[in-house]
């Protein structure tokens, strides 16, 4: 476990890192719809609270549970890593092993995207419907990885001791180049990346435009 010490006057200003655990999973999905929102809150779009960690943390840890770390302070998990060392592999394990059941729950709304849907719909659309990574983007960055902060955890280096302790991990398993995809509307993140030696992968042809890809080798 490492740990983080941070100047006082903050709140809990001890952060540990560690492994996931399994009583970790209701944390993973609280922190996803409170960082859903391009970083911010988005409890107040959804009537299903577990949609997105059902997409975005929660087959992480119940599938691969060995790249998934968080970050917990003295009021509990603030924020956490995951990811996946093969993008194009784990797409696969996902049809296989985790779409299947969440299908049965979630009806399709639609063969298309429609304006219309409500946030819960177009989560289920990407459960029925899901967007593989561009090409051009997993074949020369097979690796992936998420991270939600918190917002007392966000500002305090905590990031950037997620990321470092889950590079160093991906490292040992032999990964060589890794990438995030990022909503270009959240202007922390990207720079968050940008700074850590992400750059956008401006040749990638995508039609979802708000997504950013950005790649380090």
């Amino acid at each position: 476990m490492t740990g983080l010490r941070q100047p006082t006057g903050r709140r809990s200003p001890l952060v540990s890192l560690r492994q996931f655990r399994s009583e970790d999973l209701s944390a993973l999905y609280a922190i996803s719809l409170a960082t859903g929102h391009l970083g911010g809150d988005a409890s107040h779009l959804y009537s299903d609270p577990n949609l997105m960690g059902h997409i975005y943390s929660a087959p992480y840890a119940l599938l691969n549970p060995t790249l998934v770390l968080v970050a917990v302070d003295g009021d509990g998990v603030a924020g956490f890593v995951l990811g996946a060392l093969d993008t194009a592999a784990w797409e696969v394990m996902l049809e296989r092993n985790w779409w299947p059941a969440l299908r049965a729950q979630y009806p399709d709304p639609g063969d298309t995207s429609d304006a219309t849907w409500t946030t819960d719909q177009r989560r289920a659309f990407m459960i029925h419907h899901p967007e593989r990574g561009p090409p051009a983007v997993t074949n020369a960055y097979p690796a992936h990885l998420h991270m939600n902060l918190l917002p007392r955890a966000q500002g305090r280096g905590v990031g950037s001791m997620l990321l470092g302790e889950w590079l160093r991990r991906a490292a040992k398993c032999q990964a060589k180049a890794i990438h995030v995809g990022v909503n270009r509307a959240n202007l922390r993140a990207i720079h968050f990346w940008d700074r850590h030696g992400f750059k956008e992968l401006t040749r990638v042809d995508t039609t979802r435009n708000r997504t950013m890809w950005m790649g380090r080798s």
